[in-house]
């Protein structure tokens, strides 16, 4: 239920502590919340813009009030130090790099072996402009067989939600297109700060030798290698 400026407000009755630490994060910022979580059971979330670290408590509040229970990767060492505790409490997923899997394979693994889970990765990797995306979060959800859920905070009108969910399919560039086109209204904190929505440079070979890899270790259920970065958001790394 919304009051007459639009603003989601339900009674106290069945809500969790999260979503009213939520509710009063975005309160206190001056933010409020658009749509409705994906009513799917696992599914990878794209946190994008990512141009400031204030990003971190309004994504966290908008998935809290949302009723989303978010995980996030970030490297083993930052679980195993006086602060795990906290990390793990604000859905923290430990990321072995000494493993003899790579990273992209351990999410899948996790994605496979959990009856519910939603990862958040914002594949920016960085608050500064760079390149292109990390394509991580693609590789994830295309190897767990997952949708992708379009997560997205938008500065200029102080509304944070989730819009539209696909799968990931065999055309990597209309998928790319698809995102491109969701985020081209979408404004950061600091816009100019916002990467190009694109994996490689055009003309590069990588992703399309990564898609080929992908078709040959399907069947094998394991997700291409080395396609990682950009899973490990800037406020969660050193």
């Amino acid at each position: 239920m919304r009051d007459a400026k639009g603003t989601l407000r339900v009674n106290v009755a069945g809500r969790s502590v999260r979503y009213w630490v939520g509710r009063a994060t975005l309160d206190l910022l001056g933010w409020d919340v658009e749509g409705a979580a994906p009513t799917v059971d696992k599914y990878v979330i794209i946190a994008a813009p990512h141009t400031t670290s204030w990003d971190l408590p309004v994504t966290l509040g908008v998935a809290w009030v949302l009723g989303i229970d978010a995980s996030w990767a970030g490297k083993h060492s930052l679980f195993e130090g006086p602060f795990g505790w906290f990390f793990k409490s604000i859905g923290g997923v430990s990321i072995d790099r000494r493993a003899k899997l790579d990273q992209v394979q351990q999410l899948v693994n996790m994605f496979r072996e959990r009856e519910k889970m939603v990862l958040v990765i914002a594949p920016e990797g960085t608050r500064s402009a760079t390149g292109y995306w990390k394509s991580g979060f693609y590789w994830v959800a295309r190897g767990a067989g997952v949708p992708i859920a379009l997560g997205y905070l938008d500065y200029k009108r102080k509304r944070g939600g989730v819009g539209d969910a696909f799968v990931p399919g065999d055309d990597l560039e209309a998928d790319v297109e698809r995102i491109r086109a969701f985020y081209s209204t979408v404004s950061g904190k600091y816009p100019e700060r916002f990467t190009n929505i694109r994996f490689r440079p055009e003309g590069e070979r990588g992703e399309r030798e990564r898609a080929r890899e992908y078709d040959t270790r399907k069947t094998r259920h394991e997700a291409p290698r080395g396609a990682l970065w950009g899973l490990l958001p800037a406020w969660g790394r050193k």
